[in-house]
């Protein structure tokens, strides 16, 4: 049996770009998706804080350095510059390997920059 897991999460990433007349995808910084350990055309979900909008797509290697994040085709109608969205990345995980899996957690403040990381979220208090 396999359980899907959390691979990868940016957390509160900043909408640089939406280019509706791209072939679809989500171009995000090289540097952001090596901390995440995203590797391109990789499928992501893409969660919408403004509007809630939750999508599908992959991701795509940004410009290093540059703090991307583009949303492309048909989805830049999900998401405009500026809003704050979470990028998240699933893998299945056999019964062995789920005692050692730890999540790569990336969090983002304005301008894309990096705040932390993390392998853990926090316990949520009632």
């Amino acid at each position: 049996m396999h359980t899907i897991m959390l691979k990868a999460k940016l957390h509160m990433a900043r909408v640089t770009h939406a280019v509706l007349n791209y072939e679809g995808s989500c171009a995000i910084d090289g540097d952001l998706l090596d901390m995440a350990g995203i590797r391109e055309n990789e499928q992501i979900q893409i969660y919408n804080v403004e509007n809630g909008e939750r999508f599908t797509t992959y991701a795509i290697r940004g410009e290093e350095g540059s703090r991307m994040i583009s949303i492309n085709g048909a989805a830049a109608h999900l998401a405009s510059p500026g809003h704050r969205i979470i990028i998240c990345s699933y893998a299945h995980y056999s019964e062995a390997e789920l005692d050692a899996h730890q999540p790569a957690l990336v969090y983002l403040q304005e301008g894309n920059v990096v705040s932390h990381t993390s392998n853990a979220i926090p316990v949520q208090l009632a």
